[in-house]
């Protein structure tokens, strides 16, 4: 019987709450009105799911609540009359297992909390089987017969999909000695790291060797592992010199030290640096903790000829080297920019799994190709994987086009059809424009997560089969959850692995390489010597918002090889907007602009001075006399990317 404790400051909807889940076999452990009063109940009670309202008695709220049960890694739903704009983006930071918004039906309470076990149990067994893959690879690297530079980045590599990072730092002490170095990882690509060892640290931050040798011998002792994010990174950088350099030179907003084994151990701890504000969490902490021994143990059996005199000298040059450890197939996707590189750690992280994902993104980011990527790398990859429109399916045959009929099973049916799930079996299945299904045939669908079986129309009896599901879609599915179009228990089956693609302006770095990747396919298809933009091309290129997206882009370039008669493509013509990164938003004439607006005018313009840097001497921050956090922070209140 499954244990369920409810966090509510009503007593009659606690009440009644525990008359339904009672009357539906759980077991409720009891009713707390506070956060604190909560906590005290789970310490003894032990419960398999957490039922809380955000609005709770005393100072602390369920969202501070639910963060304390992610760091322990417990199920919980929120319950609550007040879903909207900030409060319901804060809330699914928390990562809850389920939403039930008040009032609620109680066939709608069972069905999320069902949905919410099933994911729970889920991502706990993926996560403890990846825990256990990573864990052995930590080991193995520490019998590897190589130098100390390749063991850390085998590290690195290894840990970027469960602790992600922008630049992994190693703070290190030569044994017997009492001096220590670092040595960094920076990450320039997936799978590819620029190595920064001592000199070369030198060269890129542009610190002077007695300085930097002045800040080793006064690096404060972490003793204990801790996450910095917002202000708390600031206070780091204001009192860990070494933080502050790496910060300010790589415009880092977020990081987690954690210390590794005293006594002999060569490494002292690691030091995780991203660029995005809120990173890293208990979670990252915890599941460092289990692999304590690992890591603390990968610089056994060394070899020393990289280290002279506790630093790390790795080349001659003014050039830091790069490494590329391993090339993946990703389907063609193009992207470096970080956004990107998140989705590309999503997909390798999830391709081996069978587990459902839902793709979610505007129109034309490319979510077909993910799928295609995760099937391609799967173990289902020399099996079918099943495109299937479902905004192009017709309404009267949507049922027979996924599941299959009889021969007579209706009028027309002049023979018998094998269905899209059943051409999949084996492989994948690529729901595209999921939330274009009729709400009955979610039903069906549901069934098929469920049960793992079809049933053709016509037919006499259910057919098993086994096939992975992907699912993508364009919509708000919540907003569709909230009007009725789409059916909640669907929503939380398909939500166990979300990727997000980014829109082509959250991404722009990446707008040169995907230019000439297009300028080359294109070429060759209409067999002409064009290889490249103008600068002035693709400045214009640059300062267009794209909301056709990577499909827009893709068009664009087409077309401009096919006008294009030069080597270089020199002109072009795209249609008419206000630029979103250096032109203020249009305010209507004869009305006074407003302080935010104002505001965000006068950032856009500090910024745009900047080349868009927020850290260190000559940011952004610096010449407004802000934290880079509360830069970040008003950046993000007023629309500014």
């Amino acid at each position: 019987m499954k244990k369920i404790l409810i966090v509510e400051d009503e007593s009659l909807v606690g009440h009644h709450l525990k008359l339904i889940l009672t009357a539906a076999g759980y077991k409720v452990t009891g009713i707390s009105e506070s956060v604190n009063e909560a906590l005290a109940a789970i310490e003894e009670q032990k419960p398999d799911l957490v039922l809380l309202d955000i609005h709770l008695k005393g100072v602390l709220n369920g969202i501070d609540l639910a963060r304390k049960l992610t760091e322990r890694n417990m199920a919980f739903v929120y319950l609550t009359a007040n879903f909207q704009g900030a409060l319901l983006e804060e809330a699914k930071s928390t990562m809850p297992f389920g939403f039930i918004v008040k009032p609620f039906r109680e066939d709608d309470l069972l069905t999320t909390l069902d949905v919410a076990f099933y994911r729970h149990q889920n991502s706990l067994e993926s996560r403890r089987q990846q825990e256990m893959e990573l864990n052995q690879k930590l080991k193995d690297i520490s019998s590897y017969s190589t130098d100390t530079v390749q063991k850390l980045l085998r590290v690195s590599d290894n840990l970027q999909a469960h602790v992600p990072f922008d630049y992994l730092n190693f703070i290190i002490r030569k044994t017997g000695d009492t001096k220590v170095t670092n040595i960094g990882f920076l990450r320039i690509g997936f799978d590819e790291y620029q190595i920064l060892g001592e000199q070369e640290f030198l060269n890129v931050t542009g610190v002077d060797q007695k300085k930097l040798k002045n800040i080793y011998e006064s690096l404060p002792a972490i003793n204990k592992a801790k996450c910095f994010n917002d202000e708390e990174f600031d206070s780091l950088c204001n009192q860990n010199p070494l933080s502050k350099i790496i910060a300010d030179t790589y415009d880092f907003e977020s990081s987690l030290l954690f210390p590794v084994l005293p006594g002999k151990s060569e490494l002292i701890r690691y030091e995780f640096y991203n660029r995005k504000g809120n990173t890293y969490s208990e979670q990252h902490i915890t599941l460092l903790s289990r692999l304590i021994n690992a890591l603390s143990s990968v610089l056994e059996g060394s070899r020393q000829d990289t280290v002279i005199d506790g630093a790390f000298n790795l080349s001659s040059n003014n050039n830091p080297p790069q490494h590329k450890e391993k090339i993946r197939d990703f389907d063609g996707i193009v992207g470096q920019s970080p956004p990107m590189l998140t989705v590309l750690d999503h997909i390798a992280t999830i391709s081996p799994l069978d587990t459902s994902v839902l793709i979610l993104g505007e129109s034309g980011t490319g979510k077909e190709r993910v799928a295609k990527s995760i099937h391609a790398l799967s173990g289902r990859a020399n099996k079918p994987l099943v495109v299937v429109n479902c905004a192009s399916l017709p309404a009267n045959l949507i049922e027979s086009e996924l599941f299959g009929h009889e021969k007579g099973a209706y009028t027309g049916a002049l023979e018998k059809r094998i269905g899209k799930f059943e051409m999949a079996d084996g492989g994948t299945i690529f729901l595209d424009e999921i939330g274009e299904l009729p709400t009955d045939l979610q039903v069906k669908l549901l069934r098929v997560l469920q049960e793992h079986e079809i049933e053709r129309l016509g037919g006499r009896g259910p057919i098993k089969i086994d096939v992975r599901i992907i699912a993508a879609t364009n919509r708000d599915l919540e907003k569709e959850m909230e009007e009725g179009r789409f059916r909640l228990d669907l929503y939380y089956r398909l939500f166990v692995f979300p990727i997000l693609i980014p829109s082509l302006r959250e991404r722009i770095d990446d707008i040169p390489a995907l230019t000439n990747h297009f300028i080359s396919h294109y070429s060759k298809k209409y067999k002409k010597s064009i290889t490249s933009v103008s600068p002035e091309v693709l400045a214009q290129m640059l300062d267009y918002p794209w909301p056709g997206n990577v499909r827009e882009l893709e068009h664009f370039i087409e077309r401009s090889i096919l006008l294009s008669k030069g080597l270089v493509i020199e002109e072009v013509t795209l249609p008419k907007h206000t630029s979103n990164k250096t032109n203020p938003e249009p305010v209507a004439s004869g009305r006074m602009k407003t302080i935010d607006e104002n505001e965000r005018d006068y950032i856009i313009n500090v910024l745009k001075n900047c080349n868009g840097r927020i850290r260190g001497v000559g940011g952004a921050a610096e010449v407004m006399g802000l934290p880079p956090t509360t830069l970040h922070s008003k950046m993000k209140k007023l629309g500014i990317k």
